[in-house]
């Protein structure tokens, strides 16, 4: 009998054949590819959490018990689970890592059970509340960070063109460091740009297929999101692989690597906090309000435009979506109080 292979799909550990090696890299290749990269840390992080639970409490995690599963939600909302009572939204993540966990190991957690779906909902109805929203950054905030960075270094050039590009393109910050320069050029790749006269087409992947996000160039080369990032690839030396990378040699040089994506997240806390925007509340009040999803929110809030052009580029399903991240818009444009006789 020819020996054996492991194929892991998630935590679960399945005997192949030898000769189905190669295909079984591929499968695990394809099982990595079905979620991104910082949704399978935060999953591994929220089982390790529940296993450490489990063990405190001298409970077996296996197989899925959902009183246990109750227990432990319960734990995490009261604070008796280790650390800070976790947010809701943690707390649903938390829960959605222990259906993926158990699944990738052939066994079910039934969320819809009395002792988990009773014990969420009153969770939410306690202690729910609106999301905390990241402050957008507005074309004038864009501008003054902008007048922070290098403009004679390899870094400034590069952070200069990952903001523009993020603003113009209202990118999410794993849609920025994912873009390789041309097409199927990484395995890690998330997308592309191409080049156009008037501007530049980026194609993504995301969660639900892939888009096309058109970003045309801007009134002023100072200030164009195209010219930035020509002047990075032309300056940088880059002409195949990954778009943003680390630059090395004390600012020198670029490197291979690509930029996680945190690095988009603290250019944005960083140039913000530099150039003052925002300089009512304290430094540690501001560091918290700015983020990668800062841009994002920007392009929503700024672009006078029909919102459908607006909800197209950001790749929402929906114009509520949009709406979430409009932090400056007229609410009563549409006023139904009027338009009833009132």
């Amino acid at each position: 009998m020819a020996p054996s292979a492991m194929l892991t799909v998630g935590a679960a550990a399945l005997p192949v054949a030898a000769h189905l090696e190669a295909l079984a890299g591929r499968a695990r290749d394809y099982v990595e590819a079905a979620s991104s990269a910082n949704t399978r840390r935060a999953y591994a992080s929220d089982w390790k959490h529940f296993l450490g639970w489990c063990r405190r409490q001298q409970l077996e995690p296996l197989p899925p018990d959902p009183q246990i599963v109750g227990l432990y939600i319960t734990a995490c909302a009261s604070g008796a689970a280790g650390g800070q009572a976790s947010s809701v939204s943690t707390i649903e993540r938390r829960l959605s890592a222990l259906t993926s966990n158990y699944t990738q190991r052939g066994l079910v957690l039934d969320r819809k059970d009395r002792h988990i779906a009773t014990v969420l909902l009153g969770i939410r109805n306690t202690h729910g509340k609106p999301p905390e929203q990241k402050e957008a950054v507005l074309p004038e905030d864009l501008l003054a960070m902008l007048e922070t960075l290098d403009r004679g270094s390899l870094r400034g050039l590069r952070d200069r063109a990952m903001l523009l590009l993020g603003f113009a393109g209202g990118l999410r910050r794993s849609e920025i460091v994912g873009l390789d320069v041309g097409i199927e050029q990484t395995e890690d790749g998330r997308g592309w740009i191409e080049f156009l006269d008037k501007g530049l087409v980026v194609s993504l992947r995301g969660k639900t297929g892939w888009r096309e996000v058109e970003v045309g160039r801007g009134s002023s080369d100072n200030t164009c999101p195209v010219v930035a990032l020509e002047t990075w690839l032309k300056l940088g030396r880059i002409a195949h692989g990954p778009l943003f990378r680390r630059v090395t040699g004390e600012g020198k040089s670029v490197g291979p690597e690509r930029l996680r994506d945190q690095e988009v997240a603290r250019l944005v806390k960083r140039t913000a906090l530099a150039a003052g925007i925002r300089g009512d509340l304290s430094e540690a009040a501001r560091g918290e309000k700015f983020a990668g999803h800062s841009l994002r929110a920007g392009l929503a809030s700024s672009a006078e435009v029909d919102e459908r052009y607006v909800q197209k580029q950001l790749g929402h399903a929906s114009a509520e979506m949009t709406r979430r991240y409009q932090r400056r818009r007229d609410r009563f444009r549409v006023n139904l109080t009027k338009a009833a006789g009132l």
